[in-house]
Formats: structure tokens, sequence, C-alpha cells
């Protein structure tokens, strides 16, 4: 996902979004670009930029960060970082009022195979259970389970949910994190003054990035 938003007074004004697949190094300047424009023509002042902040596509994250970094660098404003799988949760919890008051939420980002980036919330999005790498089978997540309704989402949550095979879990599809979705999470950083170091920060990117030797041509 690559996808750029400008929201203002909690109203969002701009979106771009490109679904095809890992295309940040060609669409997200593009959008960019587009964003600043459309900003500086209606004489809307920038005050923040928030930035997706992991776990995800160790390309896709560093190609983000350093795009808003440039931006906080050039324009004097401030950074802030919004953890990747709360962001996917914004959508299930604004949108979904069939979760029940007791369940928990599991945002997964697909790791290939069947491995997943997951985090456990409650209703309020109060972490239950930290980021894991998880290999999925049976057995994952039987303990939410046998105590109630879990719901997965995102990415890597279809090609789970016949590994689970749970009565209590449920599918919620359709789920992507994206720009747009990022104004509660970076309302709340505002408020608790939690901005990142523009100098100094990097993504949460859960696994260490592993170079492979490229394949010879003959």
């Amino acid at each position: 996902m690559c996808s750029v938003a400008i929201i203002n007074d909690a109203e969002c004004i701009f979106n771009k979004e490109d679904h095809s697949g890992p295309n940040h190094a060609v669409k997200l300047g593009v959008y960019v670009d587009e964003a600043l424009s459309y900003i500086d023509n209606h004489a809307i002042p920038l005050d923040y930029v928030a930035v997706s902040g992991g776990p995800g596509s160790y390309t896709g994250l560093r190609i983000g960060v350093s795009m808003a970094k440039g931006i906080c660098y050039g324009r004097g404003v401030k950074l802030i970082s919004v953890p990747t799988l709360e962001l996917l949760a914004v959508p299930v919890l604004l949108h979904h009022e069939e979760i029940e008051d007791n369940a928990l939420i599991v945002p997964m980002l697909d790791a290939r195979r069947m491995e997943v980036y997951a985090e456990v919330f409650d209703r309020g999005l109060k972490p239950v259970r930290d980021i894991h790498s998880d290999i999925v089978d049976a057995d994952t997540y039987r303990e939410y389970l046998d105590r109630g309704p879990v719901y997965f989402f995102g990415n890597g949550a279809a090609k789970c949910m016949d590994v689970i095979a749970h009565p209590n879990a449920h599918l919620i599809d359709g789920i992507e994190p994206l720009a747009k979705n990022m104004y509660p999470l970076a309302a709340k950083r505002i408020a608790e003054e939690k901005f990142e170091d523009v100098a100094y920060y990097v993504p949460f990117y859960l696994k260490d990035f592993v170079a492979k030797k490229p394949k010879p041509l003959l």
C-alpha cells in the first residue's frame, strides 16, 4: 500500500492511494508533491507529518520515513510515527459496530508463507499482547479464542483462517493501512506531545533486513 492524505480540522481533504503493489519508489514522491501543491495553493498551513512506522515492508518503510523526514526538514514541522498495526485497527473500530464489547481484534500484516506480524488489542485499542512475528498454526491464538470472539483483519489474515479454524474466529475483509485513517492516532500523539526526533528516528522493522545474493544471469 502507498497512500498520502491531507487532514484539515479532522476532515480528509486530499487523498491518493495506490493498491497495485510495492510501488513506493515510483508513486510516493508524486503523491507527496501533489499534496504539498494542494496545501500551498489553498493556503493551508502544514503543522505535522505523520508516517506509518511499521512493522511492514523494509523497503516501503525506509522510503516512507525518508520522505516524511525530508518534508519535516524542508517545512520545519514535527514528525509523528503511527504504528501500522494500530492504523489497521482504526476503520475496524470506527465502522464495524457488530464487534462485541468483549471481543479482541488482531491486525495482521503478511510476512510470507504462514508468518504474519500481529498484535492483539481489546475493543478500546489497548494492547493485550505485544507485536510478534507469528508462525500461525491452530494454537497460536487459542488462548484468546477460547475466551470469546476474536476478529482478524489485514493482508495477513485471510490466509490464516483455515488454519486457525475456531468458532470464535472472525475475518474482516478489505482492511488496509491507509493515510486517510491516521488522524485519530496522530491527534492522540499530538495531544500527548509525542513527537519523533527527525534526525534519529527509524521505523520499527521487527525483523532485520537480510540481503540476498542475486542469481547469476547465466
